[in-house]
């Protein structure tokens, strides 16, 4: 199936690999575990927010911006990413990061200052209650220095950022007859929603026969099905998009939490472990441990018993682990 994609940026290494994570699927005696490898789109640029940001960033030249305002969590990979990305285009970029207490700079943090990034740390309070409203006041703090700026939500998740994901499923298609197998559930971890969005959609519009499920790591499943559909109606109304968003299947596991966003329980450590020692891939604590922990937890239930094939999407992320680097316990005989 064709379909007219708008204008895009070339950011990512793209086609990105589909690997099958043998040692692993051995190890459960469920399906094979197949890994999307999304956190090998760049270096700097990792991950999945690469993706949408191509076309987002391609509007934001559209329409003849100079200067990036985005926000997120003070170890926000899309924040690194659109950062990274503002310097190799020679854009200004503002960061607006949510956090009570500003931490020495490590991991994405580390990133921002290094590439340039204007930084403003705000309150987890004022960042839920105020966003709007600071979005606004450095709009036109830019405007008075005679800059003009594009606003990206969080995550790029809206209805520009859906199209990142649209496109990766012509790829996943490619990559299905590649290895001949069919299917039938692709794991994501989900966050902002964009990813969970442009896959829910992709996979109905390439015909790819597989049931998209979002591994929640904050909010509720509720909130994912309502932000999911709104992203998807939004994207719809702009492009023309011949697509029934209300037949599609939004699906979202949100056991998998633990005791909130960017805080991981033990298991879910050991879980980065152990795809690690076994597989030689590095998951994170925030979005894909929690989320192929909760992988493992299902296939171990038996919920995946009839699957001969399951795709799980690793949106990068290896920044992230070094903030949480005390939570790794190693002995003198590691």
């Amino acid at each position: 199936m064709s379909i007219s994609l708008p204008s895009r940026l070339s950011l990512a290494n793209r086609p990105t690999p589909l690997q099958a994570l043998d040692r692993i699927s051995d190890d459960l005696g469920g399906p094979r575990v197949w890994l999307k490898r999304d956190d090998l789109t760049g270096s700097l640029l990792s991950g999945n927010k690469i993706r949408k940001l191509e076309f987002v960033v391609a509007q934001a030249l559209a329409e003849g911006c100079d200067t990036l305002i985005t926000c997120g969590g003070v170890q926000s990979n899309h924040c690194r990413a659109t950062a990274v990305v503002a310097a190799q285009l020679g854009l200004k970029v503002c960061l607006i990061l949510r956090e009570d207490n500003p931490p020495a700079a490590d991991g994405n943090l580390l990133i921002d200052r290094l590439v340039g990034a204007e930084i403003q740390t705000v309150s987890k309070a004022d960042y839920q209650k105020k966003l709007p409203e600071l979005f606004e006041r450095w709009r036109a703090h830019y405007a008075a220095q005679g800059n003009k700026a594009f606003i990206i939500p969080t995550g790029a998740s809206d209805e520009i950022g859906v199209w990142g994901y649209v496109a990766a499923c012509e790829e996943l298609k490619s990559d299905f007859a590649e290895y001949a197998i069919e299917p039938k559930t692709i794991i994501v971890a989900t966050g902002s929603g964009g990813t969970q969005a442009g896959l829910t959609a992709g996979a109905a519009l390439y015909s790819l026969g597989a049931e998209v499920i979002g591994m929640a790591v904050c909010d509720s499943e509720i909130y994912f099905r309502n932000k999911v559909k709104q992203d998807l109606k939004q994207w719809k109304a702009r492009y023309n998009i011949d697509c029934n968003i209300d037949a599609l299947a939004i699906n979202t596991n949100a056991d998998y939490i633990g005791p909130g966003y960017g805080v991981a329980t033990p298991e879910v450590y050991d879980t980065i472990r152990y795809v690690a020692k076994r597989e030689g891939v590095i998951l994170d604590p925030v979005y894909t441990g929690k989320a192929f922990h909760g992988l493992i937890a299902q296939i171990r239930a038996g919920h995946f018993s009839s699957e001969r094939d399951i795709v799980f999407v690793h949106t990068g992320g290896l920044f992230g682990v070094f903030p949480h680097r005390n939570q790794f316990a190693f002995g003198d005989a590691e």
